[in-house]
């Protein structure tokens, strides 16, 4: 029995248990099926069954040695991978700028934070992909415990995983991937390779681009470590059921004709939309990253036209370019307004 059938059944029960609204009291009435299928927790560290089996079924699909679900963020991903790999006064390296969840995760293990510096595009005011020849340095100046990389970055810029991953193997260094926004690739051979099947821990947030609800994620392993138990050291003995069973459904979709069919679909019309925009420059090496940038405008200025002018909100800026996300929410019909917004200009 599945976990979404599991929900199903134990809504026909008359409950005496948490959670107190009894799948019966609803504060919020538009969420009221959310309610009705907010069970009491099982214990997190004996899931149940059905939990236990979908995440055995996502990481067949993936192709890992463990794939866990997450409902809360990338962030707890991360942090349950570095507490796994590393203990008190072992070094980190990571990205001086990265996502605060990366510094966060060696201040709680006890470990050192050691920082890389990543080149910046002069061009388009990004960050470039991480240079496997610089990492080498740090290794070969001290020991590396674990070194966590961002790959997609928030602008779709990929790193060559595979060259880091041999290069981590050499010297004995775990590797960990962000790869928050990636969790489209291991679906598509239209977008960059995934990390998922390369790194030692992989982390993807479905609520990015996947079309998962806030804030589900997956945690991917490839290697010999109880990860379940470092995640249970930050984990909620009270989980999110209906979460849950929402990741067992995301992955089940992205996983099927359908779904596969909806990301080409997507990469199709994001690739039309390019082509069509004559006006404007974009660079990256996700397509469903629009990195675009006009010569007549600084990034911040055509942020603040399309959000006033247009009615049409990006995801990051900066001084010379404007990055918009798209994912499966992502219709053909609102690229068709940004392709228009953007020939107004």
């Amino acid at each position: 029995m599945s976990l979404i059938q599991t929900l199903r059944k134990k809504c026909r029960k008359t409950l005496f248990t948490t959670p107190s609204h009894a799948q019966k009291f609803f504060l919020f009435h538009k969420l009221r099926n959310f309610y009705k299928y907010d069970i009491s927790e099982t214990d997190i560290y004996n899931p149940q069954e059905a939990l236990l089996k979908a995440e055995a079924k996502a990481s067949k699909i993936y192709g890992t040695k463990s794939t866990l679900f997450l409902t809360n963020g990338s962030t707890s991903g991360i942090i349950a991978a570095v507490l796994a790999c590393t203990k008190n006064n072992d070094n980190v390296l990571l990205w001086k700028n990265a996502h605060p969840c990366h510094r966060n995760a060696v201040k709680l293990s006890g470990a050192n934070p050691i920082y890389y510096d990543l080149d910046i595009s002069a061009e388009w005011g990004i960050p470039l992909a991480v240079n496997p020849s610089k990492i080498e340095e740090f290794f070969k100046k001290q020991k590396i415990k674990a070194l966590i990389i961002t790959s997609p970055t928030y602008e779709g810029i990929v790193s060559d995983i595979k060259t880091i991953k041999t290069l981590c193997d050499k010297y004995g260094t775990y590797l960990i991937v962000d790869e928050a926004h990636g969790a489209l690739y291991p679906f598509s051979e239209n977008l960059p390779q995934s990390a998922v099947t390369i790194a030692d821990f992989t982390i993807q947030s479905l609520h990015k681009t996947a079309g998962g609800l806030n804030p589900t994620a997956l945690l991917h392993c490839n290697c010999d470590i109880n990860i379940r138990e470092s995640l249970n050291l930050i984990n909620t003995t009270s989980p999110s059921y209906p979460l849950l069973a929402s990741i067992e459904a995301n992955i089940n979709y992205l996983n099927s004709k359908r779904g596969k069919k909806a990301i080409e679909s997507l990469i199709t019309n994001i690739n039309e939309f390019k082509a069509n925009c004559t006006n404007c420059e974009f660079y990256g090496d996700d397509s469903t990253k629009i990195l675009v940038k006009h010569n007549k405008y600084s990034g911040f200025k055509l942020s603040e036209i399309l959000y006033e002018k247009e009615n049409i909100e990006d995801e990051i800026t900066n001084e010379k370019s404007t990055m918009l996300l798209c994912g499966i929410g992502t219709t053909k019909k609102s690229l068709d307004r940004l392709e228009k917004a953007l020939k107004n200009l």
